[in-house]
């Protein structure tokens, strides 16, 4: 295991030169919707068969295929993977299966294995927890096709299938463990009529677990009574199912069954990707729109009455009421735009946070385009990981920008806090989550190589991306203020219960919030119960929904805020709409109690952690959504007045 765990280290510390070689590979694949180029099968072709991890939604802990006692090939092979597919814990190696095109098979014996008491107990924990096995023939991944009791619901496909399971001999309370030895493939093809060459357009799977039986002594060439192609005896169901105990005898077989098929290869993924329950996403739509609009009338009415009793200069049908209500914003002229306190700080999230916008904009749109499809394996993750690098470049700008016009000097001091803030909690966050990974033996635990190139992007590409802009942006002209700064700043007078810090910014959060609560849903179930997300077209919508409601939002609390003569509304306006993220790590707890099924501390501490990166993440790119929009807001008034 060392010499393999090495060779992985290699492999992946020799894509770190190439990683920028590798990007624009990845972007040409692309081209290719969904992900690869098609290939093309004459009759008797050699198919590979190659096997992923074992995943469990129970531990969210993927382990590699050869981590359980199954059949070995003469020499395993690694396949080449790219940094989102090591990152999510993928593990692509050879098997022992052999596939010919529409050559079919029937109980193919694969190896006998006699199982000692450690191994197991690996199978019954594995079984216990309810693991999957992964494979992959052609790009496409094995999948169990599960057919509704209603007839016209379409096929359900669950990714892989289960490693064995519980149960008891009918007579008996005990309960034992199965294991499914016998595998009942599918391979769906798509025949051209001229060449007669075809493509692979399905890959489906029927486990079962079955006692073999057979006469005389075990050789590679014995025959089974329990499962003959010669007499045409197959296995059609688990009755007398395989046990899993210490001094048994298990084995492997497995048939081959080819179909043709009408549907074409460009439409290959379109069952794996079916979306059943598209009403629900345009509800969080509809109920998205909804908040928008209410926002949107409320901003509307204050901009129209702020501005336009401004330029008209307090006419005399206004009544004094009203006007004491308008001089109140009006009175804090001269300290609205006084630098905060932790101004520096200030600038370093509001550069984090647009490197973060840039970050998911552009993945989005590549989303949205089909260049990250789902057969793409870890191409979401690999974009997002250079297009965050790539965007430091704005994060420098941005923040050095804003730390000019607070009158600040030390430019390098902002660049170096913004390049490495952010990124050195989540790196922290992020190898502690990884060591416990390491703890547990599992295949998701980020070899060294790879920590290492992940630094490397850190250090190499984003750091002095963050300098350059950085550099750029203090060059740029300070921007002015549209009124002077008193030397004296202004008492701020007893608020309200209800304008209080605490209370205004909690409330912020929760519209940004509940403007995406409903996708966030769709999301969690892809990331945690190991399904496919590719509703890109609906996120994109919920996102541009999130933004205006962020900026929303902030407006219509900035104004209210700065009515009672309260200034200070610089970090208010981050944290106003930054704290839905709050909410969303209250949802990600709710939904852990309510629909995930993880016992384990370790499975807990992993899902806690990587929801606490997800969180600071969705609080920097909404808090800076709305530190922008208070920002131009506070400029535009305050530029429309004549401050006498």
């Amino acid at each position: 295991m060392e010499s393999r765990s090495r060779s992985k280290d290699k492999s992946t510390t020799s894509m770190i030169s190439a990683v920028l070689f590798l990007f624009l590979i990845h972007g040409a694949h692309c081209f290719y919707l969904p992900g690869v180029a098609p290939e093309d099968f004459q009759k008797g072709d050699p198919l590979k068969v190659k096997v992923n991890k074992l995943t469990s939604i129970k531990t969210q802990l993927p382990y590699s295929y050869y981590s359980l006692p199954f059949c070995l090939p003469k020499k395993i092979v690694d396949s080449a993977e790219n940094l989102g597919e090591v990152l999510r814990g993928d593990r692509i190696e050879n098997s022992r299966f052999v596939f010919k095109m529409r050559e079919p098979q029937m109980c193919a014996v694969l190896c006998q294995i006699t199982l000692d008491a450690k191994t197991a107990k690996h199978f019954k924990e594995k079984i216990d927890d309810e693991y999957r096995v992964n494979m992959i023939l052609d790009n496409l991944p094995l999948v169990v096709p599960i057919r509704r009791l209603d007839q016209e619901a379409p096929t359900v496909y669950q990714l892989g299938y289960h490693i064995g399971l519980k149960g008891q001999y009918s007579g008996s309370k005990e309960e034992k463990y199965f294991v499914h030895n016998h595998l009942a493939f599918t391979v769906k093809y798509h025949r051209d009529q001229q060449t007669d060459s075809a493509r692979i357009v399905g890959f489906e799977v029927k486990p079962y677990s079955v006692r073999h039986e057979y006469e005389g002594k075990w050789s590679e060439k014995t025959r089974l009574t329990t499962c003959d192609p010669h007499t045409k005896r197959t296995v059609v169901n688990s009755n007398t199912p395989q046990e899993v105990e210490a001094g048994k005898d298990i084995i492997f077989t497995y048939d081959v069954e080819y179909q043709e098929s009408e549907v074409k290869w460009a439409s290959r993924w379109d069952a794996y990707l079916l979306m059943s329950d598209d009403q629900i996403h345009w509800f969080s739509i509809v109920n998205s729109l909804m908040i928008v609009l209410f926002l949107s009338g409320m901003v509307a009415m204050i901009m129209l009455r702020t501005l336009y009793r401004d330029i008209s200069k307090y006419n005399e049908l206004e009544t004094q009421e009203e006007a004491q209500e308008e001089t109140g914003w009006k009175l804090v002229h001269g300290d609205v735009f006084r630098p905060p306190s932790n101004s520096d700080l200030l600038c370093v999230y509001v550069g984090t946070g647009v490197q973060f916008l840039g970050m998911v904009l552009v993945t989005m749109i590549f989303a949205i385009l089909g260049f990250l499809s789902p057969s793409n394996r870890g191409g979401l993750m690999t974009a997002m990981l250079l297009l965050w690098v790539f965007m430091g470049i704005f994060a420098g700008y941005a923040s050095t920008r804003l730390y000019k016009m607070f009158k600040g000097a030390e430019w390098k001091k902002i660049a170096l806090r913004t390049a490495f803030m952010f990124p050195a909690i989540v790196f922290a966050i992020f190898f502690v989550l990884n060591a416990l990974i390491w703890g547990q033996e599992s295949s998701g635990a980020v070899p060294f190589g790879t920590m290492f190139a992940l630094v490397l992007l850190w250090f190499g590409i984003s750091v002095p991306l963050v300098f350059v802009g950085g550099y750029v942006g203090f060059k740029k002209p300070a921007i002015e203020d549209p009124v002077k700064t008193n030397k004296i700043p202004r008492q701020i007078p007893e608020q309200a219960w209800y304008m209080n810090p605490i209370f205004s910014i909690l409330i912020g959060g929760i519209l940004p919030f509940g403007a995406v609560f409903i996708e966030l849903f769709f999301i969690l179930t892809s990331i945690w119960l190991n399904q496919f997300y590719y509703i890109f077209g609906f996120l994109f919508l919920v996102f541009i929904i999130l933004l205006i409601t962020c900026a929303e939002i902030t407006i219509v609390l900035c104004y209210f805020q700065l009515c009672s003569e309260d200034y200070l509304w610089w970090w208010r306006s981050y944290l106003t709409s930054g704290s839905s993220a709050l909410y969303l790590f209250l949802y990600a707890t709710f939904y852990f109690f309510t629909k995930l099924e993880i016992t384990k501390l370790v499975s807990g501490l992993l899902y806690f952690g990587y929801m606490l990166i997800a969180s600071y993440a969705f609080f920097v790119l909404t808090g800076t959504i709305g530190f922008y929009a208070c920002f131009w807001f506070t400029r535009l008034i305050y530029s429309s007045v004549k401050i006498d």
